[in-house]
């Protein structure tokens, strides 16, 4: 596959304050070197940054970075998009710098969610050290994690990844909105690309006023989980979701409302499956057990 992983995510904020305190003493993240543009450098690993938080007029979510594995792959996503009608801008060197990479383009898929793609990942190995004592997060050829983000159009959503960048099915799931199991519900795809993680992203039919659903961050130890779940308590952070284990990427994880409206899950033990012999499955339910959901 073309795409490699989920490198970064990119963050507005009014204010980038709420965003150091919820990062580095809630989720333990390392706040990264003081950057010349003021943007908020978020470190999981020996990576310059994978969240990037920049000053704006709103809050709320940026842009997904998608990481090619060489610059040829970059060029074939690219071709591919720009013959399949999309509207294709080449970041200028000072933009890949400020990414950390060798080059990237920016475009949307055709639910307007900004992608990123580039290739050539940089790092200055500085050891990663949490502030909260986390003790790891799980990165490198994986990435970052996921990012669930909405797509009202769901069908031509995943043709596009699919179809233009690459990525092939592992799961759905259709979770009811009401009590009545025949009623309404929310249709999620997910989607695998070039590395083990079960999905590196995942579309959801429903509105996010914030412009994501959720991101996902995958810890090292199930006791990073429950540490972390119960900071974000005593901090008074809004927990969307309980302790619990999904049923389709076997991950124990929460969710927490982070200060640009989406949320961030927060894991550990993550599914990786075979994809020479995966068959896409159709889930039921979205969790074995737990994940009490509040969504206000």
């Amino acid at each position: 596959m073309s795409i490699c992983a989920l490198g970064y995510v990119v963050i507005t904020a009014t204010d980038v304050a709420p965003w150091r305190s919820f990062a580095c003493d809630v989720l333990g993240l390392m706040a990264g070197a003081a950057r010349a543009d003021g943007a908020l450098a978020l470190r999981l690993d020996d990576r310059p940054f994978r969240l990037l938080v920049q000053s704006a007029a709103t809050d709320g979510f940026g842009a997904i970075g998608l990481e090619c594995a060489d610059a040829a792959a970059w060029r074939a996503v690219l071709a591919k998009a720009t013959a399949a009608g999309v509207t294709v801008t080449h970041g200028d060197a000072a933009l890949a710098k400020s990414r950390c990479v060798a080059e990237l383009a920016c475009f949307a898929d055709p639910a307007g969610n900004a992608i990123e793609l580039y290739h050539g990942r940089m790092t200055d190995y500085a050891p990663f050290v949490s502030p909260a004592g986390v003790s790891g997060f799980l990165t490198g050829n994986l990435g970052m994690g996921h990012a669930v983000l909405p797509a009202l159009a769901l069908g031509d959503a995943v043709d596009f990844y699919k179809g233009v960048l690459g990525f092939d099915d592992t799961d759905r799931i259709s979770v009811p909105v009401t009590p009545d199991p025949d009623g309404p519900a929310i249709t999620v795809r997910f989607l695998h690309c070039g590395n083990p993680r079960h999905h590196t992203v995942a579309l959801a039919d429903m509105p996010a006023p914030s412009g994501a659903v959720h991101i996902m961050l995958e810890a090292l130890t199930m006791a990073d989980v429950g540490r972390a779940y119960y900071r974000a308590k005593a901090a008074g952070h809004h927990i969307s979701a309980t302790l619990g284990e999904h049923a389709n990427d076997r991950v124990f994880s929460f969710y927490v409302r982070s200060p640009a409206g989406f949320d961030v899950e927060f894991g550990f033990g993550g599914w990786q499956p075979d994809w020479t012999s995966y068959v896409p499955t159709i889930s039921t339910i979205d969790s074995l057990w737990g994940h009490d959901w509040d969504f206000g």
